[in-house]
């Protein structure tokens, strides 16, 4: 039986060299298999003395049918904003400790991929988000993707920062706080988890804003339609110093009076499961429910 994907993509960690042995034993798993392989230029710098062919994201979204990330999330979101106009599902390997978007197991690698080679896998779309910053000291808008969240939040200053919030227009609040959170179903789990946002079924059309430590209580998380647009402009308030973060990876700073768009992104990220994957299972297990102490 023939593969269900032949061209494939390998991304690693970035900065670690424990990925250097996985992605070689999978470049050997699927050169067996018949597959073309491409090690992405920035991880082939991380592997010693090999001799597979490399390049860029956009070559690996042009030419390849399936992408496999070897680290933790993080390395999984990365791939995810700089893949996803290009249509081809993830697949992740986890070498990380907290995976909720990693779910194959480095001791289970080649069994697994036998049976996604096979045909035989979950497969699941979910949204993500683009920020658009209108700076007033700049010309050109900013813009930025995110998988998990966007966060407008204070930087390196004891105060507050003050936003003025709108939803598809409408006035949503003027709040004094340490910022905002706006979270796709994916990132639920993650940064608006910590500030007590609820848990989004990932599939889910739908964001959810959580405020960071507001100054007043009454200031409670939103889920919101995953077609809403968010507004958010930055107050001219005393000592105001802020930045826009996309998954914890990009950073973008503001000052009073930029304004920060943030919309669904027309396309979708493909993610590859194994055919067992349960999502309550995930979070029984990463955030350890029911455990006795």
């Amino acid at each position: 039986m023939g593969n269900q994907f032949n061209k494939i993509g390998l991304i690693g960690k970035f900065g670690d060299a424990n990925v250097s042995n996985t992605l070689l034993r999978l470049c050997d798993y699927l050169k067996k298999r018949q597959c073309d392989v491409w090690l992405e230029t920035n991880t082939a710098k991380q592997v010693a003395e090999h001799n597979i062919a490399t390049a860029e994201f956009a070559e690996i979204g042009h030419k390849c049918d399936l992408a496999i990330t070897v680290g933790g999330d993080g390395t999984l979101l990365h791939t995810a904003r700089a893949l996803v106009d290009y249509n081809i599902p993830l697949l992740g390997i986890n070498l990380g400790h907290l995976g909720f978007l990693v779910d194959f197991h480095p001791d289970d690698m080649e069994k697994l991929l036998d049976q996604v080679m096979a045909g035989s896998y979950m497969e699941e779309s979910r949204i993500m988000l683009t920020a658009t910053i209108d700076n007033v000291n700049e010309p050109e808008p900013r813009v930025s993707d995110a998988f998990n969240d966007v966060v407008i939040h204070k930087w390196e200053v004891a105060r507050m920062i003050e936003t003025e919030t709108y939803i598809d227009g409408k006035l949503l609040n003027i709040m004094r706080s340490d910022g905002l959170i706006i979270s796709t179903p994916t990132g639920s789990t993650a940064y608006a988890l910590s500030g007590g946002g609820p848990i989004l079924e990932p599939y889910m059309e739908a964001m959810v804003i959580v405020p960071i430590c507001p100054h007043s209580m009454s200031y409670r998380p939103i889920v919101l339609d995953g077609n809403s647009k968010i507004d958010v402009i930055v107050r001219d308030y005393p000592h105001s110093h802020a930045q826009v973060t996309c998954d914890g990876q990009i950073n973008m700073g503001l000052v009073s009076g930029d304004k920060i768009h943030i919309k669904r992104k027309p396309q979708k990220v493909r993610l590859i499961h194994p055919t067992d994957h349960d999502q309550y299972h995930v979070l029984r297990e990463k955030l350890h429910w029911g455990e006795q102490y």
